[in-house]
């Protein structure tokens, strides 16, 4: 990881978890640093989902301490950063980092691998919305895994796949706490300098699923507006780790401010 460039970047412990208090410009110039610098590191982003999933998991708290660094991905992060005193004024939200950075590539010339996507018609939804959107983008490939641990001889074949194509940047959306681990594990294996986990990027980017506009967003209300799409699936996660994220926070913000 680029240790001169991350040093700059402030981080605070969140229920364990070290955030970085951080802006879109800083991470687009430290990805930019790493990759000239051919330093490998990978990026986390953690909404309450991801933190409170690795409170539960010893494996995944590892793998999201282990980052170069871990970005505030939702507004209750920056909320609670601010009420320890942090000065940070705006989430760094993995969809649109991912947009950002490739269009930023433009100029650089930087080689961008997917890794993820529900199935192989989404990876190619977004392979393709990525290139329409941003005409000269180099999407040098993508591979969609499947919904279990990869065996020996795949982890093998991958590592071939995305070494062979020159990737600079590693797209990983498979969602918390997989994309964590597998970039934890992987990380010693790839030759591309950064991978970064954004989660329902490749969903939203596709088209597969319906993105919050941003001013829900902005108002710390995205959890509301995808538990709407997607109660059966989102509801028990939401009603479990979003009351018990706050009061877990409460304490250690009274520990702290005390």
């Amino acid at each position: 990881m680029s240790r001169a460039a991350t040093s700059e970047v402030k981080t605070r412990r969140i229920l364990g978890v070290e955030i970085a208090v951080t802006d879109y410009e800083r991470q687009l110039d430290l990805i930019d640093s790493m990759i000239d610098g051919r330093e490998r590191g990978y990026f986390c982003h953690a909404a309450v989902g991801a933190v409170m999933n690795a409170r539960r998991d010893p494996d995944v708290m590892a793998a999201i301490n282990g980052a170069t660094l871990t970005l505030p991905d939702g507004m209750p992060l920056v909320w609670a950063l601010r009420s320890l005193g942090e000065d940070i004024t705006q989430r760094v939200y993995g969809p649109d980092l991912m947009l950002a950075t490739c269009e930023h590539s433009l100029a650089t010339g930087a080689r961008h691998f997917l890794y993820g996507g529900y199935d192989e018609g989404v990876t190619r939804a977004l392979t393709g919305s990525l290139r329409e959107r941003f005409p000269g983008l180099e999407v040098a490939g993508a591979h969609t895994p499947p919904f279990r641990p990869l065996r020996e001889s795949e982890r093998h074949d991958l590592v071939k796949q995305i070494d062979d194509t020159g990737a600079d940047i590693v797209w990983v959306g498979t969602g918390s706490p997989r994309q964590e681990l597998w970039m934890a594990e992987m990380r010693p294996h790839l030759r591309a300098a950064v991978l970064i986990g954004v989660g329902a990027a490749f969903d939203f980017h596709a088209g597969r699923v319906t993105q919050a506009p941003a001013w829900i967003g902005a108002r710390g209300l995205e959890w509301l507006y995808r538990l709407y799409r997607e109660p059966r699936r989102l509801g028990p996660r939401y009603l479990r780790d979003n009351p018990a994220f706050v009061i877990a926070f409460g304490r250690q913000w009274l520990r702290e401010r005390s």
